[in-house]
């Protein structure tokens, strides 16, 4: 018999109670609306010239630059994982930079070399390579810089092209330009189509933030811009309209995947680009993401393995079909587990 307290709580009878949906593991796991997998995760790697070698990257604690051949051990532990997507970044030695970035498109420089021997060992993994001049530029930028300082969009767009070139013949699954010049995601289909890859997939950064979440990548490819900032070319991190706008135009020339990045600071994008298109959404966890929760970890502040999974559920729920993150291992072993 209810009391008069209990009446004042509960004037009707309380027929529906949310929490018999929560009541147990089972159940959770039974009304989920969202759920992870490895293979919803792309493995960033960054890897550098030489033999059976690897240098641990002092920002982003537990991850290191490695050589091919340690890369391909690795990869072993990734397939077993259930781990489908690479996505390798290189180290470039500074003799091999110069303003217009020929390393990027050179046909036996370090990336091309990578790709193929990733795809004769693992044919099944993807591999998706970025389309940037910054890891070979000796100015440090996305493109090609003029004597005034000024980011040159057009001729940045033809060493993309070149670069994607090279990429696909090395056997590239997906090329990722990552600059934020304007049409470079046309240029690049019509370049590939033209030259026969039709089947090489664009995944474009198309709202990729000027962000201060980069930092410890730069650090891991010493690639940081020698003077000035990215401003002029990535997005404000105060737009989200114009983020709209740039998918569009991404998915007009061609994109056939679109990456929000960075993910956790803009899930609000995410959710925006989902709702609109119905395109596949990437994001991508940077390194700044990462490093945060590891030092926080690190320090006994927080739970490193719920909040890994945590961070990647809400990026998921956002939208996101699949998360670029250095947690991919990690995350697919707490998975299993």
């Amino acid at each position: 018999m209810l009391n008069i307290m209990d009446k004042m709580l509960f004037p009707q009878p309380l027929l529906a109670r949310h929490r018999r949906n929560r009541k147990s593991a089972s159940v959770r796991a039974l009304v989920a609306e969202n759920s992870l997998s490895p293979s919803d995760f792309v493995y960033p790697v960054f890897v550098m010239e030489g033999t059976d070698s690897e240098e641990p990257i002092e920002s982003m604690p537990g991850i290191s630059r490695k050589t091919i051949d340690r890369l391909l051990q690795e990869l072993i532990e990734l397939q077993e994982l259930g781990i489908k997507a690479i996505a390798p970044f290189p180290v470039i030695c500074d003799s091999k930079k110069e303003p217009k970035a020929k390393e990027s498109y050179n046909p036996l420089g370090l990336m091309p070399r990578c790709i193929a021997q990733i795809k004769a060992a693992f044919p099944e993994m993807i591999v998706m390579t970025d389309l940037a001049l910054d890891p070979f530029s000796s100015d440090g930028h996305d493109g090609v810089v003029s004597l005034s300082g000024e980011i040159l969009n057009d001729e940045t767009v033809e060493i993309l092209c070149r670069m994607a070139l090279c990429h696909a013949k090395a056997g590239a699954d997906f090329v990722c330009p990552s600059d934020m010049m304007d049409g470079r995601v046309g240029a690049i289909r019509l370049s590939l189509d033209e030259s026969g890859f039709t089947s090489t997939s664009i995944m474009a950064y198309s709202a990729k933030y000027a962000s201060a979440f980069y930092g410890p990548f730069r650090d891991a490819l010493n690639s940081a811009p020698k003077a000035g900032d990215k401003k002029t070319y990535q997005m404000d991190p105060a737009n989200i309209i114009e983020a709209v706008r740039e998918v569009r135009a991404d998915i007009a020339e061609g994109a056939d995947v679109v990456m929000i990045k960075p993910a956790g600071p803009y899930l609000d994008v995410i959710s925006k680009v989902r709702a609109e298109f119905n395109v596949p959404v990437a994001a991508y966890q940077v390194s700044g993401e990462y490093s945060m929760i590891v030092s926080a970890a690190q320090n006994g502040f927080i739970d490193r393995s719920a909040i890994i999974l945590e961070s990647l559920m809400g990026i998921k729920r956002a939208g996101a079909k699949m998360i670029w993150t250095y947690f991919a291992k990690e995350a697919a072993r707490l998975l299993r587990s």
